[in-house]
Order: structure tokens, then sequence, then C-alpha cells
């Protein structure tokens, strides 16, 4: 079986490839990819090559595909799995393998197997650890974002409070309020949306964004009024004065203070707005390895401050997330702004900090030049297609949907 994929052979090397993937085994399966969204870490990665810490020292010789953020369609089965998955099976993949003790991840690590690929290979060790998950959707795409909106979620878990005794309970405050900083990006629009509908319930959720834009389109996706329905007060606020936050949390401050994005005034002003046993959670990842920020050390010891961090998540995240999108608790597609085709993929990849938006989603079985879903309807004036597109869109509050994903999979 021939797939085309992109692969990274160095620092800033991608290549756009069509090369054979060996016959599965007995224990193996193939899967089509149908979607995969670009992440960040994938442009640290191209961008650091060898150098980062899921990269092998080898990939001049044995390049690895890049993505991991993918949902597939099982294509083939091994005689082992022939009870347990079926052709046309929706599978996503937590992409650390945390079980091999290695830093091996999907999308760092592998040659056979990743999410900028047509066709891929799934080993033994994946399935037999139940790291080969079925997903229930009408759409690929929503399979794609369970990776990330489990990364959120493995947030969440991560954060901590103390109870009288001094014992740690993990997860945001019940009832607290909860401060989402620098948050009107993909992952902080998908926070609002865990923070609303998930298993936490906050009394207050303030947002924070110094983009206008970026802030009014958040409002339009999540209206205070709709969550003032479910019981919280949800506060969008186009400030970063640490005085005015805490002004809006009634003078008590927050107790659970996310950080969307690694720039030191952020985490600063995030370590200012707590309140008595708050926990800050770092949650960008910083390219710096030397990043570091003034912390007071008082509060932490008389004010039980906190602070936690995480990369990645669990499978148990991305199960808790694939329960939420099946029961329609949460609708991923708030994260994505562009759609794109194979041949965008390197571009998208190398110049990620620089474009602006959400999520770009990938379909890699169709090329198209990275598009912003905004420019569809001008885009129409030339192309029926893109007519038909914003249309649907339009027709779901200006996000992507299954009825989009399945007129492009047609006619692009």
């Amino acid at each position: 079986m021939k797939t085309k994929a992109v692969r990274l052979y160095g620092k800033k090397d991608l290549r756009l490839e069509e090369f054979e993937l060996p016959a599965i085994k007995d224990g193996e399966i193939l899967i089509k990819i149908v979607s995969d969204s670009v992440c960040m870490s994938t442009y640290k990665t191209a961008i650091q090559g060898e150098d980062h810490i899921r990269v092998p020292n080898n990939i001049a010789e044995h390049p690895a595909i890049i993505g991991h953020e993918f949902c597939a369609e099982v294509v083939e089965v091994g005689s082992r799995w022939k009870n347990d998955y079926q052709v046309g099976d929706k599978v996503i993949i937590p992409p650390v393998l945390s079980y091999l003790g290695t830093m091996d991840t999907i999308g760092y690590s592998f040659g056979e197997i990743g999410g900028d690929s047509t066709y891929s290979l799934v080993y033994e060790h994946i399935i037999e650890n139940g790291y080969l998950i079925k997903i229930t959707s009408n759409a690929f795409f929503r399979g794609s974002l369970v990776e990330p909106v489990s990364c959120v979620v493995r947030g969440f878990k991560a954060t901590f409070h103390l109870d009288e005794e001094g014992n740690h309970i993990t997860g945001l405050k019940k009832g607290g309020k909860v401060a989402l900083l620098a948050a009107c990006g993909p992952m902080g629009l998908e926070a609002i949306d865990c923070a609303l509908h998930g298993d936490y319930k906050p009394s207050m959720i303030v947002v924070t964004d110094l983009d206008q834009s970026r802030l009014d389109r958040a409002r339009q996706v999540f209206d205070p009024a709709e969550a003032e329905k479910l019981g919280v007060k949800l506060v969008f606020a186009n400030t970063a004065d640490a005085q005015e936050l805490l002004e809006l949390s009634g003078g008590t401050g927050y107790d659970d203070v996310f950080a969307y994005i690694a720039v030191p005034s952020v985490v600063k002003l995030a370590d200012d707005i707590l309140a008595f046993d708050g926990c800050l959670n770092f949650f960008s990842g910083p390219v710096d390895k030397s990043f570091s920020v003034p912390l007071n050390f008082y509060n932490v010891h008389y004010a039980q401050h906190h602070v936690a961090g995480t990369s990645g998540s669990t499978t148990e995240d991305m199960r808790d997330v694939v329960r939420y999108i099946s029961e329609g608790r949460i609708d991923p597609a708030v994260m994505i702004t562009h759609i794109g085709g194979m041949d965008a993929v390197i571009d998208t990849t190398l110049n990620f900090p620089q474009m602006p938006g959400g999520k770009k989603l990938i379909y890699t079985h169709i090329n198209m030049p990275l598009t912003a879903i905004s420019d569809f309807e001008s885009l129409g004036n030339q192309d029926e297609r893109f007519r038909i597109l914003a249309r649907l869109i339009a027709e779901h509050n200006g996000l992507w949907c299954a009825e989009a994903e399945e007129y492009l999979l047609l006619h692009f």
C-alpha cells in the first residue's frame, strides 16, 4: 500500500513524499487518515528537529511522519483483531504512548504512522494497550479535535486545592471562580466549552484577550445569557490589568487561573489574581527552555497558592472527550478557523505562529490551499463550491460542521 505523507528529516526540513508501507501483520491494522489538525506542538517539533525531546536522533536517515491530531477510518484488519475492529470504524489514537516508557510519540517519532499521511500502519503494541479508540461521530473533524480537547481536560484535572486537613483535591474547584487568560485562541475557546459543559461546575468564568475581534467571536459562540441558564456567570474582558480582574471577581480573586499563552506578563498576571488556595495552571508550553517568571512565594506559603502544568493528555482524558462529544455536550468546531489539503501542510506547519485564527484543519486526501472559513463566502463569487460551503457553515452559527465536511470530501 502506497501512502503520501509529510515527513520530518531535520530542523525546518519537511518533505511531502509518496512511499510504500509494509503489508500489515496479523496483529496490525491499516487506517486511512481523513483529517488532521495542525498543532503548535508540531511547529515546535519542525523547528527543533532532532533536538526535540520526542524526535529520534536519526531522522535524517529514518524520517518521521508529523501530525498527531487525526481521525481515521479502518481499511484493513489483521487476523488478531477481526472480532474487535471492522472496516469502516472511525478511530483515534492518543499520541503519547506512555506504556513504552520512552518519549516515542506518534507525530514525532515513527515512520509508518502519523496524522499528515493518507494511510498509516497501526502497530500491534498500540492496539493491545488499548490506544486505538473507536469514536461514534458523524464527522471526522470532531475525532481530530479529541486530542487537543483532551489536553484541556487534562489541564482541568491537574489543577488542585487543599481540604481542611491539607489533603489534595484535584480538579477545578466546584462552584469556584475560573479565569482563562489569553483564552480566545483555539485551546482557550475549547476551555470555555469544557468549563461550561464538562464535568466541573464553576460559578464564574472570566475570559481575557487583548484582541477585540477574537473576544467578539468568542462572545458570539458562547452567549453569556446561555451560560447564565447553566448557573455560570460568563464574562469577556479585554484587559491585562490585575486590579480590574480582581474587581470582576468581587474582590476575592480566582480559584483556578489558566495561562493559555507562554508570555511572562500573562503568567505574572495569573499569579497576581489567585484567590486563597488558588491554583495557577501554566497551560501553554514555551519553546525557550530557560523561560521563567517571578512568583510570589510569600503567597505560596501564607495564601496556599499552587502551580500546576500539563503536557499532553491520557487515554482516559480522550475517552472523556469522546463521551462529551457523543452526548452532544461540547462542539470542538469552535476551534476551527481554516481548512486545507495535504499540499498546505508544510507551509502551515513552518509558519504556524504567524498565521491568524484558530485551528487549521487538514484533509489529507484533497489538495486545497489553507483557506479561512470566513473567506468562503467571497470565494464563492468565483467557485460555487465555496458558496455552498459558506451557506452550510452559516446554518451552523459560522462553525465548521459535518455537512460542510461531507460536501468538501465529495467535491474537492
